[in-house]
């Protein structure tokens, strides 16, 4: 290996001089200029003495007076898009064998707009916080975030932000969340697509043009009352609700009686939507938790279910372990309120 963590480097574009942080793959290092880490290919880079030993001796430049030097310009990143995206940049490592695994990736938040963004940033392994950051992002520009290892992306991560605007503007949203999913056969298919192509990593949208502010319609009260409506006081609204349950039993002959002829996809829609109806009332009760029955099978009711609670806020934990009642059949979930 040509350059190893901590040898000084010179940027052949710019001749600006850094030091390589950490080997990337085969092709790429991470470097680091004037404070500044990014990725760069190898051959984007040198070592300085190499420049100094090279290259011709420069003339002597003749001396420039103050009234003759001019001012500085200042030349933002080139736009290439529009939004934010989220970009992964694989580090690669050698097993046993000497073939080329991934070891970890490196996560960057890429800025496209010309506009600054504030941004909470949370990332969920396992229906559980992971890692938490508050940042700013100014415009066309890149915010290097943390390193994730490979083995916790297998772990159905969820990445969730929610963004501003630095500056705030009344004809805009108050904030954005956005959220993004992975599974295991997701990243193995994009590891393969960049290693074909050749790139350094791959990207996923998180917007692409930040929301308009949208104006409440405010509701009649008095006409929804004389057309029928019954109207309640939102402090009281628990009292008018339905019971929830502390144990859902989501299996199809509990919810009709009349279930035979349906179909898988009937059957599966029917179980879902008890399951909101019940999750929706639990957490209007403030209830602490919830246990709903989904039964082993195949799975596909427990794997939806989960999906969807991965991206419920209410939701502190959740967990599907034996149950001397249920067995493997349940899962606990566990609210928090803030």
């Amino acid at each position: 290996m040509k350059f190893q963590p901590g040898d000084k480097i010179i940027v052949r574009l710019t001749e600006e001089e850094g030091k390589v942080v950490e080997i990337m793959n085969e092709k790429m290092v991470l470097i680091e200029v004037k404070g500044v880490k990014f990725p760069a290919y190898m051959d984007q880079i040198d070592f300085p003495y190499f420049k100094m030993f090279t290259e011709k001796r420069k003339a002597e430049k003749q001396k420039v007076f103050i009234d003759n030097v001019q001012k500085e310009k200042f030349i933002p990143k080139k736009k290439e898009g529009n939004g934010v995206k989220l970009s992964f940049f694989p580090v690669f490592d050698k097993d046993i064998f000497d073939d080329d695994v991934v070891e970890k990736f490196k996560l960057y938040l890429v800025n496209q707009d010309e506009t600054a963004y504030t941004f909470a940033y949370n990332l969920m392994i396992g229906g559980e916080s992971s890692f938490q950051l508050k940042n700013t992002i100014e415009p066309l520009s890149d915010f290097y975030i943390h390193d994730v290892q490979f083995e916790d992306l297998s772990d159905s991560p969820r990445f969730d932000f929610e963004f501003a605007l630095k500056e705030p503007d009344k004809k805009k949203a108050t904030h954005y969340e956005a959220s993004l999913k992975l599974k295991a056969k997701q990243l193995f298919k994009k590891i393969e697509e960049i290693q074909v192509k050749n790139e350094p990593g791959f990207s996923y949208v998180l917007f692409e043009n930040y929301p308009d502010r949208v104006e409440e319609e405010k509701l009649d009260l008095g006409r929804l009352g004389n057309n029928g409506y019954r109207i309640y006081d939102a402090s009281k609204i628990r009292h008018n609700l339905e019971p929830a349950r502390s144990v859902v039993d989501l299996h199809i002959e509990k919810l009709t009686d009349s279930w035979k002829h349906l179909s898988n996809f009937e059957i599966l829609s029917m179980q879902l939507k008890a399951f909101e109806k019940y999750y929706n009332l639990s957490v209007a009760h403030y209830q602490p938790s919830l246990t709903v029955i989904h039964g082993v099978g195949e799975g596909r009711l427990r794997d939806e279910i989960h999906d969807i609670l991965r991206l419920k806020k209410e939701v502190k934990s959740f967990v599907n372990q034996y149950h001397h009642s249920y067995g493997y059949g349940a899962t606990e979930i566990f609210f928090e309120y803030k």
